[in-house]
């Protein structure tokens, strides 16, 4: 849609993504995406962690069920979404805070600090295919069809001579 804000964040997953249904049976995880920036001071000669960021994530059906599946607590994560209109509300000590939130579109792991094994579901759900990630069977040659145009200088109904038919 038009005039839709999509950002693209890295941090780390603030607890175990947990599987939920909406009353219609619609899989979907809620979960919060901690990012802190942190910048090297120059004077000092050291690394300063700048104040963390938190986004709340909401990711839907089938993605959903991947995340429940494959990511937990602590995670480095990619998130990729459209940003949702702030929520500002009233903590319990008093205080105006608002949040971020994000309707997720691509989450995954980051390989910046760590390493993944992927199994790419079938599109019913299920697992892959065995002896292949990918999820698809091995392509089986067809037969070369009997013309002219695939087989080039061959007798496929033409003259005996060994023109080719053009």
């Amino acid at each position: 849609m038009a005039g839709e804000l999509n950002i693209t964040v890295v941090g780390n997953i603030s607890a175990d993504p947990e599987l939920k249904q909406t009353p219609s049976g619609i899989a979907y995880v809620n979960l919060s995406v901690a990012s802190t920036p942190r910048t090297y001071d120059r004077g000092s000669g050291e690394w300063k962690d700048g104040e963390t960021m938190w986004i709340r994530c909401t990711v839907w059906r089938e993605v959903a069920e991947n995340v429940q599946r494959s990511l937990t607590k602590g995670t480095r994560v990619i998130v990729t979404g459209k940003l949702k209109p702030v929520n500002v509300y009233q903590a319990n000590s008093g205080e105006t805070r608002a949040s971020l939130e994000i309707e997720v579109e691509e989450i995954g792991p980051s390989l910046r600090y760590a390493t993944a094994s992927l199994t790419r579901r079938t599109r019913d759900g299920q697992g892959a295919v065995e002896g292949n990630p990918w999820g698809t069977q091995p392509q089986t040659p067809s037969t070369p069809a009997n013309d002219a145009w695939s087989n080039p200088g061959t007798n496929s109904g033409f003259a005996t001579n060994d023109e080719t038919p053009f």
